[in-house]
């Protein structure tokens, strides 16, 4: 497969997998919202010492926002690697030595992401010479 081809490819994957987390955050702050308050719900009759609901909310929040933070690299690195922007493939890189660490899925999108963008024809795409030039 062309270069062209396998940096259009980990664009997408990128941008697919990073909405996936992102979607993901969102619903576990959605699932730590409603589950605080049905545990608010509950705790009304029994007045508990500590209140449950507002820790429910703070560590949904938190990882909602931990997945949010760090989907959101991925998602501007791949449609900007797709266009073949030098600091893209930079973030991109970045990214995928993150991903590496999320087994199994991230570690095989980090370890295909350092073989394409390592590669010395991938290299050349994006130097600037290579680059077209589009006028506005």
């Amino acid at each position: 497969m062309q270069p062209e081809k396998h940096v259009q490819v980990l664009g997408i994957l990128h941008i697919v997998y990073s909405s996936v987390a992102l979607v993901s955050g969102l619903l576990v702050f959605l699932l730590f919202l409603g589950t605080g308050l049905f545990v608010g719900q509950l705790d009304e009759v029994q007045m508990a010492p500590v209140n449950v609901p507002a820790i429910l909310f703070t560590v949904g929040i938190a990882i909602a926002a931990i997945l949010v933070i760090l989907s959101i690299p991925g998602i501007i690195g791949g449609i900007w690697l797709l266009k073949r922007k030098e600091w893209a493939r930079i973030l991109v890189l970045v990214v995928g030595f993150v991903d590496l660490l999320h087994i199994p899925l991230g570690t095989l999108l980090g370890i295909y992401t350092i073989w394409v963008l390592f590669n010395d024809e991938t290299v050349r795409l994006f130097s600037p010479s290579s680059v077209p030039q589009v006028k506005v």
